[in-house]
């Protein structure tokens, strides 16, 4: 096969590692960002925290003399320039690229919801056998707290992995008798009824306690599905007696395991990244002051690099290395202050574009002024790619005088009402939360009711659109809604 030599022209779209520093900075949040510039201090030395020094500093310092960093002390010139030593970081080797994300997962070190019931178990007077089974039957617990194998398979278990040998009479009385009288109350419950039923049995047995567990007991599948009418006429009381019973079991735990797993969750605070201040008639956006971190170049290195620049003759093998060295920090220190003054530049830009876009939602705090707003929408404003908006967006927040809301919460789509307007969708939701809110909950409202109240409003949408938007919105049908 003869070779052949072609021209080709080809354009082709490569991002630098600045760009890419860039991008990465977008998405991070205030407290992430803190975290980084920590984290490049500590692996630049050439890096330092603080106002940027002119000229009359230096001068200043030369008069007062010399006083430097602490990093800048630690730093010993001659071990990179001693020939008989090879710098460390010759013998580094990274098998992956400083652009991969890293995806490790921080190990908490709070104690789990089975560590706490292992605990209570430690304190009653069991024999070997008794505390053995106890255990299987807590390490058999889901996190809501419930029991989900029966109680053959769970024998079975014990005599197959631990060679434990049982009756299911010994393991159902255990876990009645032991697992059950537990902490928070309504743990080891095989199924919902049970565990509303232990919690009710553990309180004070007054005339509405006492109704409230012949319900669960005798008429569990009619309170389940709110058949109201039904549970009076079959228990022969009143309304107002079944109304106080149906207040004492929603007040009951159905999730007992969850109860303990929150307490034991490490509460995160959110740190607004933007902060709103109105200015007269206008409304201006500011970032957080931890937003910004004052970083400059160390003076000494750069005091290095002139040094190198005034070396007479071809310099050596460590000189070189050592050069090379303090010129690759300088450097890497120079992009890295780069990208957070055009981080905040960003920032800045793309949060007042969408601002002034919903300034009439800014001014008031009325979820209905929110206007239907996409990426696409704030991106042509501030010149920007949609990928650029989608990470200023991303875990950040702002603080106006009527909360603290996620930048995201501001984007929604938008659909035409009756006079061929453009509303957003959030607007929507906010109508069909009033309407819900306001209904009479002895006959709630259908799907297919809210949708004719919406129509009249101007909104024209079909039922199983008004399904999803509740569904969204966190609330039951129209029969779960339903009160006596």
């Amino acid at each position: 096969m003869a070779l052949k030599q072609t021209f080709e022209q080809k354009l082709l779209q490569k991002l630098s590692p600045q760009q890419i520093q860039l991008m990465k900075m977008l998405q991070l949040s205030t407290q992430a960002l803190e975290a980084r510039v920590k984290e490049e201090i500590e692996v630049n030395p050439a890096l330092e925290e603080g106002k940027d020094e002119t000229e009359s500093d230096y001068d200043s310092d030369d008069q007062t003399g010399d006083e430097i960093s602490d990093s800048e002390q630690e730093f010993d010139f001659s071990d990179y320039m001693d020939d008989d030593d090879t710098p460390g970081y010759k013998y580094e080797a990274n098998n992956y690229s400083k652009d991969d994300e890293d995806k490790s997962i921080p190990i908490g070190s709070a104690s789990t919801f089975h560590d706490r019931l292992i605990s209570q178990l430690n304190l009653r007077n069991l024999d070997e056998k008794q505390m053995a089974i106890c255990e299987h039957l807590i390490g058999s617990l889901d996190d809501s707290g419930y029991l989900r194998r029966d109680i053959v398979s769970v024998t079975d278990d014990l005599a197959f992995s631990q060679g434990i040998m049982t009756s299911e009479e010994e393991v159902e009385q255990l876990l009645k008798t032991q697992v059950q009288d537990m902490d928070p109350a309504g743990i080891g419950a095989r199924d919902l009824q049970e565990c509303l039923l232990i919690q009710i049995k553990k309180k004070t047995a007054t005339v509405t306690v006492k109704t409230a567990t012949v319900i669960l007991e005798k008429c569990f599948s009619e309170f389940i599905k709110k058949h109201y009418e039904k549970i009076i006429s079959r228990l022969e009381i009143e309304d107002e007696d079944l109304k106080d019973a149906i207040e004492e079991i929603i007040n009951l735990n159905p999730k007992p395991g969850n109860s303990m797993n929150e307490s034991a969750r490490h509460v995160e605070q959110v740190v607004p990244d933007f902060q709103l201040i109105s200015e007269g008639d206008d409304l201006r956006v500011f970032l957080n002051g931890r937003n910004v971190p004052e970083l400059r170049m160390s003076r000494k290195y750069g005091e290095m690099l002139e040094d190198f620049s005034r070396i007479k003759g071809e310099p050596n093998k460590s000189q070189r290395d050592a050069m090379m060295f303090v010129k690759q920090k300088l450097d890497s220190a120079r992009w890295f202050i780069d990208a957070i003054k055009q981080r905040h530049d960003t920032l800045i830009r793309t949060m007042q574009a969408i601002v002034d876009y919903q300034i009439e939602y800014f001014k008031t705090g009325d979820e209905t002024k929110l206007r239907p707003m996409i990426l696409k929408d704030i991106a042509e404003i501030i010149l920007r790619d949609i990928s650029t908006i989608s990470r200023v967006s991303n875990s950040k927040y702002i603080q106006t005088s009527f909360g603290t809301f996620s930048v995201k919460y501001f984007f929604s789509e938008s659909l035409t009402n009756d006079e061929g307007e453009e509303v957003s969708t959030r607007e929507v939701k906010k109508i069909l939360q009033d309407l819900i809110g306001t209904e009479d909950k002895k006959k709630p409202w259908t799907d297919e009711s809210l949708a004719k109240e919406l129509k009249t409003k101007g909104y024209n949408i079909a039922r199983r659109t008004v399904a999803k938007y509740r569904e969204q919105l966190d609330i039951p049908v129209a029969r779960l809604r339903k009160e006596l």
